[in-house]
């Protein structure tokens, strides 16, 4: 990766459309990059999908530039400004406190633009007095989850590198800094319609609007309603996406509106969990005291930050209309995660009286403290002469009285159980990234042992097929696991 290739691919439209403007979007900053930096991974498919070749990545230039040192290069980066509802209450400005965009690669023959961006590479006049760091531990759980989401075909940000080095940050204690390189379609947030929906700059929500048309919706620069075809993609987008973190057991522990994408894409990766045992009420960030963002609580919190982010349409669409958009997130989300949820348990088509039997289902899991992603696996095997997970619950004969039911509609479908076994198992994944997962790799990379970051990367690009390797993390998690405790400084 030479300065040549350097400058010819990494552009930043988002930094040459809004620099001349009257409002202020963005700070141009200059990231500070990690002393003695060392590389803890990288992401080979991403970097190929991105055009970045292997020797390229490997290269001490990619490892410069990933960990912030832009010193021999014409970049222009910068750090943009939003702001947002934090647990349900306004906060004000707050913009991209330890994030710094390098700008954009074009990729495929349409050259789609995808966002590169640096977390943790120093201060941004919106660090509110913090450093600008990430640390070791938090960065790697950003950088493999984003990675599970895209194993699991869920819309997210991505991690292309993960560097540490010398230089340290003060959290509860002095910790290893680090600094991932995301990827993303477009980092642009609710937050960043409040910021000028708050700030009376109508002007600005437009121009932003207009921005997002342009690079990601070009078809529908010229359409009248084309402020109405935006607002209800993200409504129509959050919902599926919300469909499927609920169906694969994923709790995102923050979801202000300043952490909600306005492509409806999986974006901040801070205190997420996913479930162990099927616990409707489960609260990944102990920072959540009220328990605003639970398990339960997301499709509604998501509803909720739509409400708000539809307020900021208001200069550009009338009542009637945001109340349209707003009115089609419910029946979107019913529609994707029933039939989600339906292809789960093997069904080829949900039906309307398949409600009953994925719901008591989800009640038996949740009596009888059931582990959900093990359970739906092992489930791919179930048929009349293999019940054996019949013995994950304690309430056995009211389990005999659903599998009875289940069967029954089973044997309603002209597919034989290899071939819904084979159909299950490429909805149900084997692995996720439970929390024990990542901290075991975290344990061992602030050892200086980064084995277990990349086998994990390994395994949660393709969860739903068998890793030999990693046989360990198919079964049961072990009982140190339930004491793990994750918050917002994590």
């Amino acid at each position: 990766m030479d300065n040549n290739s350097v400058q010819q691919r990494l552009k930043c439209h988002f930094y040459d459309h809004f620099e001349a403007s009257d409002s202020t979007f963005l700070s141009a900053i200059t990231p500070q990059p990690l002393d003695n930096p060392s590389w803890v991974s990288t992401n080979k498919d991403l970097a190929e999908m991105l055009g970045i070749s292997a020797d390229e990545m490997a290269s001490d230039t990619c490892l410069g530039i990933m960990s912030g040192d832009l010193t021999q290069y014409s970049i222009n980066s910068f750090a943009a400004v939003y702001s947002g509802h934090q647990f349900g209450v306004w906060a004000g400005q707050l913009g991209d406190g330890r994030a710094i965009t390098l700008g954009e690669i074009a990729v495929g023959d349409n050259d789609e633009l995808w966002d590169l961006q640096l977390k943790g590479a120093g201060p941004t006049p919106y660090s509110r007095f913090g450093d600008g760091r990430a640390v070791l531990r938090s960065s790697i759980r950003e950088y493999l989850c984003s990675e599970a989401m895209h194993g699991l075909g869920i819309d997210t940000t991505r991690a292309l590198s993960l560097s540490t080095g010398t230089t340290t940050a003060v959290r509860e204690q002095v910790e290893p800094a680090a600094v991932v390189c995301r990827v993303a379609r477009s980092h642009i947030r609710f937050g960043n319609f409040e910021h000028f929906h708050y700030s009376n700059n109508p002007k600005a929500v437009k121009e932003l609007a207009d921005y997002l048309i342009q690079r990601h919706f070009s078809a529908w620069k010229e359409d009248p309603k084309r402020y109405y075809l935006l607002l209800q993609n993200c409504v129509l987008k959050t919902a599926k996406t919300i469909a499927q973190w609920q169906s694969v057991g994923f709790c995102h522990g923050v979801m202000n509106t300043d952490n909600m994408s306005i492509l409806g894409d999986t974006i901040d990766y801070g205190p997420f969990g996913f479930l162990d045992i099927y616990n409707p009420e489960f609260i990944c960030n102990h920072s959540d005291h009220q328990g605003r963002y639970s398990f339960r609580n997301q499709p509604s919190i998501a509803l909720w930050n739509l409400n708000a982010l539809a307020t900021c349409f208001g200069s550009l669409l009338d009542t009637n209309e945001i109340t349209d958009c707003l009115k089609q997130y419910e029946n979107e989300y019913l529609s994707q995660y029933r039939t989600i949820m339906a292809t789960k348990i093997g069904l080829l088509e949900y039906q309307p009286q398949d409600e009953q039997l994925i719901n008591q289902l989800l009640i038996m899991m949740a009596n009888d403290q059931v582990d959900y992603t093990l359970f739906f696996r092992k489930l791919c095997d179930f048929s009349v002469s293999n019940q054996s997970i019949r013995d994950y619950f304690i309430d056995r004969d009211q389990f005999d009285l659903w599998a009875e039911t289940y069967l029954q509609r089973l044997a309603s479908q002209k597919l034989t159980d290899k071939q819904r076994c084979e159909s299950m198992q490429q909805i149900n994944p084997l692995y996720v990234l439970r929390n024990y997962m990542a901290q075991t790799a975290i344990e061992a990379a602030e050892a200086g042992d980064y084995s277990e970051v990349e086998l994990l990367l390994k395994i949660l690009n393709n969860p739903y097929i068998t890793h030999p390797e990693a046989e360990k993390y198919e079964g049961l998690p072990p009982d140190w696991a339930s004491k793990i405790s994750v918050s917002c400084s994590s």
